[in-house]
Formats: C-alpha cells, structure tokens, sequence
C-alpha cells in the first residue's frame, strides 16, 4: 500500500468518526428532551457548520430529529389548546351559573328588605 492509499484510508476513518460522533450528538440531545440545532452541535462536536449541512448522512439524521421534535412540539400544544379550550368551557358555564344565583339572590334580598320594611 503506497502513501497515498494510506491516506485515503485514514481520511476515510477519521470521516466515519466524525459521522458517528455527530449522530451521537443528536441522539443524545434527543434523549436530553435538547432542541437539537446546529449552533448547538458544533459546540458539543466541534465539528463545522458546513459538515451538519454537507455530509448526506449526518443531515438526514439532523432532519429525523428536528422533524420528531416539531412533531412532539405540535402535538404537545394540540393537547395544551384542548385543556384550555375546556376550561374556557367550564369557566364559562361557572359564569352563568353564578350570574343566574347572583340574580336570585338580589331577589330575595330585595324582598327581604321589604319585609323588613314592612315590620317597622
């Protein structure tokens, strides 16, 4: 094997290490509950910006994470907005009962004050 043929399989090695240091990063940042995020990857990899965007293999799992986490992200305010219209609902029906009891009950205080009225 000449020179060049071992620096080919060097440069070959070191590239699958950088692929797997990358994924690893954004697994583990998946398993952390982290946004995963470039900026965010090459401070933990030290690898460039260019090499999440460039490489084919390490941006396919950069979008799979990115993708499961706006999935997650959307699905968690579905049901946030849910809850909430429900005690939209609730709070509202609340409103109506109490106004209604409100109402009756200045009724009988008025008929209350009358009686007394009556008895002086």
């Amino acid at each position: 094997m000449n020179k060049y043929d071992n620096m080919l399989a060097v440069n070959r090695e070191r590239s699958r290490e950088k692929i797997a240091n990358a994924k690893i990063a954004i697994w583990k940042m998946m398993e952390d509950g982290e946004r995963v995020s470039v900026p965010k990857l090459t401070k933990l990899t030290g690898l460039s910006r260019g090499f999440f965007y460039k490489n084919a293999e390490v941006r396919r799992e950069l979008d799979y994470a990115i993708q499961q986490q706006a999935d997650i992200i959307n699905s968690e305010s579905k049901v946030l907005r849910e809850v909430a219209d429900n005690r939209v609902d609730y709070l509202q029906s609340q409103l109506v009962r109490l106004k209604q009891e409100n109402a009756e009950l200045k009724k009988e205080n008025t008929k209350l004050h009358k009686a007394l009225a009556g008895r002086v």
